[in-house]
Order: C-alpha cells, then structure tokens, then sequence
C-alpha cells in the first residue's frame, strides 16, 4: 500500500476493555472475553470490511490511524410532532456520552491487527473523533508513514 486506505464500518461502534477470563478444562488455559457483547460483532464487521478494503501483505511501517465514529443523536435532540426532524438549539453538537473514545479505538485498532499492520505498536500517530452522524459506523484512514526522518511539526 503505497498512498492510505480509506473504508467505512457501518453499525455500531462498540467499545473494547474490560474482559473476563474463563477456564477451558479441555484446553487446560484461560480464555479471556469481552465484557460487552457488542464487542465481537463490532470487530468482526471492522474486520469483514477491512478485508473488502485492502488485501495487500501486512504493513511493516508506522502508520498513522484516523479513525471518525458516527453515533446517532438521540431522539431528544429533535422537535416533537412537525418539527419532528429539526434538531433542537439546546442539542449538544459532540456526543459526550458513553461509550467513550478510548475503548472505541481499542476495539477497532485489535481488529485491524493482523490484516492491514502486523501489529498496533505500529500506530505511531492517530487523529480520532466522535461525531453525531446520519448513518452509525466508522471512517477509517490508515497511511503509512515512510520511515525517513520525517519531521512532524
């Protein structure tokens, strides 16, 4: 991949943290598990449509990550009645709401791992956001970063 690598997840961002571990008699080791159940369904739509985006070797070189989850305002931000779809002044224009933006680049950065970058320690710069959108999902952004002396600032 030369230039960047641009997709869109549709669904809902779900976040990636805390897990609990299970003991598997059979297998003799802990199995460590999601807490939230929308987890597995996120990373598995982030990877379905990653492989539909890119299906080059794995990235060896620092990347940088741009991540935009799209949530969806909540019915409150509107009017009632005819003014059922003008979005009320008092409405905040960031969700500042759960989940947050940490654990929602977690789950999707775990998903990535593997089949664009070999590994997330590769992240070397990311610009993520949380907006109110039309649609749920994630635009995702991946370009590598030549690894010269390059001068950020």
């Amino acid at each position: 991949m030369s230039d960047e690598l641009t997709f869109f997840v549709p669904g809902r961002p779900a976040p990636g943290g805390s897990k609990s571990g299970f003991y598997i008699k059979k297998l003799k080791r802990v199995i460590m598990a999601p807490n939230s159940k929308r987890t597995k369904p996120w990373m598995d739509s982030v990877r379905c449509f990653a492989l539909q985006a890119y299906s080059g070797p794995l990235l060896e070189e620092p990347v940088e990550l741009q991540i935009t989850f799209q949530l969806l305002r909540p019915k409150n931000h509107y009017g009632t009645g005819r003014n059922a779809r003008i979005l009320k002044r008092s409405a905040k224009r960031f969700p500042t709401v759960k989940p947050d933006l940490t654990k929602l680049i977690r789950s999707t950065e775990d998903a990535l791992t593997g089949l664009i970058f070999r590994d997330d320690t590769q992240v070397v710069r990311q610009v993520t956001e949380k907006v109110y959108a039309e649609r749920e999902g994630a635009v995702i952004v991946i370009r590598p970063i030549q690894n010269k002396s390059e001068t950020l600032f």
